[in-house]
């Protein structure tokens, strides 16, 4: 991690493989009793010779003696497993535990003030499509005072979905009838003096991991296309509270994995031959392009940072338990969190403003205070910054290859091409850093004292073996069945793949990874105690520790890289995030305490008051 840049799915991937060399062996008994099971119609024994071969993969070293003593418990703990699996348990059904992210002591305000509002003043403009990029106080303000309807405003943004749609792939629905009805709904309460708020009439759109009642919740995964829940989820009725216009189910890579679904690749607006990352895809590619006021997206390991940094928006992810999770598809109970995708960080924080708190449902849900201060003091501030993310690459360790022989000419194509896109990458980094140099240069100027910060030395990736290991077992029917097949992708590195791996993690190595987890949350909660913001660059370790840790971050547009930008490899393979290449958005991360999100969206907006990179948006034809 310290001599290269961290890749969201790439380290997944290497995360999901976490453990082979542990102590795998009840899981990698049970698979080996499993594939003797396949070669015989009567259900096998364990025997002596099958726990030997899951010794040896588990590189531990069982007695003679031991391993008769433990047969009869080893089958015994088989047919649990079978008893369990009759349930066919859905994925809605979270496990009898609830991860808090907060150290011994923390202590967490529930003291809730009334939101003080930016006083954005919005002319119309002769064309309504001209609206298209606007923000949320703007588009309020005309909302309010009446200069704009919701149904104009609905009505053109799905005519921007559906313009756009064919060359990004960002929609798998349009809930237009839904729309039209809400849209109508608040221009009448709006005309009758009950405005709700700076939401009312705005349009949006959810990530298709979101049940809205009426329209399939898709997972964006191949054989759930057809899925459809008879309860909206929280958020989406929160929204609907606050007056918000529901336009879109927007994309996402299959079961919350890279930007490819069931339906093609949703694309980068400012690239069109690039993917728009994921898994919150089509969040970020419908907001970057004007097709929604901002939308709702997700993330476990960088969901909403890598399409937002693709796609040059901004996202927050918010504090782990602020935010229910009641309707939404889980991935990891204790990873999972829901968070808005906006033009900019006062627009984020709006959209929290109207989300957050209990539903009673979500337990890992904590009554917490957020409370919105668009005119607050962000220069009373202490601000820290990452130090390591911020210098240059340590040079490369030599690689030392066992030869066995001589390498055929296929073998020494594919080593040449290995070396030609890690200095390919090497450039693309270093050039990328420029930009993050750049952010530390700006907060100077804007009279920020930056004092230097190291993360904890802990074994993090680790760690993320949990995810990969809550993963398996939420969609454990998907494997059991083989409906997994259906799924887009059947790579090394994708889900079905680490399904089948993560059945070889057992109980007390996942037991042990959250005791690690829990030392992480505490030392890094106290780099905290020093500074209140930290700085740090997007695709970096500190994107998988604050995902551990459940710290919130906030994704800001840091510029565009210019002409003279190291061009993107000919193909994205979705295997690396920052692929780079003129003209195409940077971003920068400001991490915060737990539940510290207003103050942390107080300070990106004075950045982006400075910067007006969030102003930028993609040529679109």
């Amino acid at each position: 991690m310290p001599e290269a840049m961290f890749d969201r799915r790439a380290f997944l991937a290497l995360s999901g493989r976490f453990g082979l060399a542990s102590t795998l062996f009840p899981g990698a008994l049970y698979t080996l009793a499993a594939q003797a099971q396949s070669a015989s119609p009567a259900k096998p024994k364990i025997t002596p010779e099958l726990i030997d071969q899951a010794a040896t993969l588990a590189g531990v070293t069982i007695a003679p003696d031991q391993k008769q003593m433990m047969i009869d418990g080893l089958n015994q703990q088989r047919d649990g497993y079978e008893a369990i699996r009759k349930l066919h348990i859905p994925n809605s059904v979270p496990p009898a535990y609830i991860f808090d992210p907060l150290p011994p002591g923390a202590m967490v305000s529930t003291e809730k003030r009334p939101p003080v509002y930016s006083s954005a003043v919005a002319t119309m403009p002769k064309e309504i499509d001209e609206l298209a990029f606007a923000t949320i106080p703007e588009l309020a303000d005309l909302m309010k005072g009446r200069k704009v309807s919701s149904l104009d405003l609905t009505q053109m943004y799905i005519a921007r979905l559906r313009k756009y749609d064919p060359m990004l792939h960002f929609v798998v629905t349009i809930t237009e009838e839904r729309a039209l009805a809400q849209a109508k709904d608040a221009d009448a309460e709006i005309a009758a003096g009950k405005y709700r708020g700076p939401l009312h009439g705005l349009p949006w759109g959810a990530k298709d991991l979101l049940a809205v009642k009426g329209y399939p919740t898709t997972w964006g995964a191949g054989g759930f296309e057809k899925q459809s829940f008879d309860e909206d989820a929280t958020v989406v009725k929160r929204l609907d509270a606050a007056g918000a216009v529901l336009i879109a189910k927007t994309t996402l890579g299959a079961l919350a994995m890279g930007d490819k679904w069931f339906g093609g690749r949703t694309r980068n607006p400012w690239n069109l031959k690039q993917g728009s990352s994921g898994s919150s895809a089509g969040s970020a590619s419908a907001t970057s392009s004007g097709c929604v006021a901002f939308a709702i997206g997700s993330e476990t390991l960088g969901s909403i940072s890598s399409p937002s940094t693709r796609c040059g928006v901004t996202g927050l992810r918010p504090t782990f338990g602020f935010v229910p999770r009641t309707g939404a598809m889980a991935l990891s109970w204790t990873m999972d969190k829901l968070g808005p995708i906006c033009r900019a960080a006062e627009d984020c924080a709006i959209v929290l403003e109207a989300i957050y708190g209990p539903d009673g449902q979500d337990l890992a849900t904590r009554d917490a205070a957020f409370n919105w201060d668009a005119d607050f003091d962000w220069k009373s501030l202490r601000v820290g910054y990452i130090r390591s993310e911020f210098e240059p690459d340590k040079p490369p360790k030599p690689e030392v290859e066992k030869q066995t022989g001589p390498l055929s000419d296929e073998e020494k194509k594919q080593r040449d091409q290995h070396l030609r896109e890690l200095v390919a990458s090497r450039a693309r980094r270093a050039y990328d850093r420029k930009y993050d140099l750049a952010a530390l240069d700006r907060l100077h100027g804007m009279g920020v004292k930056l004092t230097p910060l190291a993360l904890p030395d802990l074994p993090y990736d680790a760690m993320t073996a949990l995810l990969t290991a809550e993963a398996a077992a939420a969609f454990d029917d998907l494997t059991i069945s083989g409906r997994d097949k259906l799924l887009t992708e059947q790579g090394i590195e994708d889900w079905p793949n680490d399904f089948r791996i993560a059945r070889f993690y057992p109980a007390v190595e996942y037991i042990q990874a959250n005791r690690a987890r829990s030392l992480a949350i505490r030392q890094v909660s106290k780099l905290f105690d020093q500074v209140d913001v930290i700085v740090a660059s997007t695709n970096s370790e500190q994107l998988p520790v604050t995902n551990l840790t459940g710290h919130p971050a906030i994704i800001i547009p840091n510029g565009l890289r210019g002409d003279d930008a190291p061009p993107p490899p000919p193909v994205d393979t979705g295997d690396d995030d920052q692929i780079g290449g003129p003209r195409t958005p940077v971003s920068i991360t400001f991490l915060a305490g737990h539940y510290q999100d207003a103050k942390l969206c107080a300070f990106a907006k004075a950045y982006q008051d400075a910067t007006k990179f969030n102003k930028l948006h993609p040529p679109l034809g």
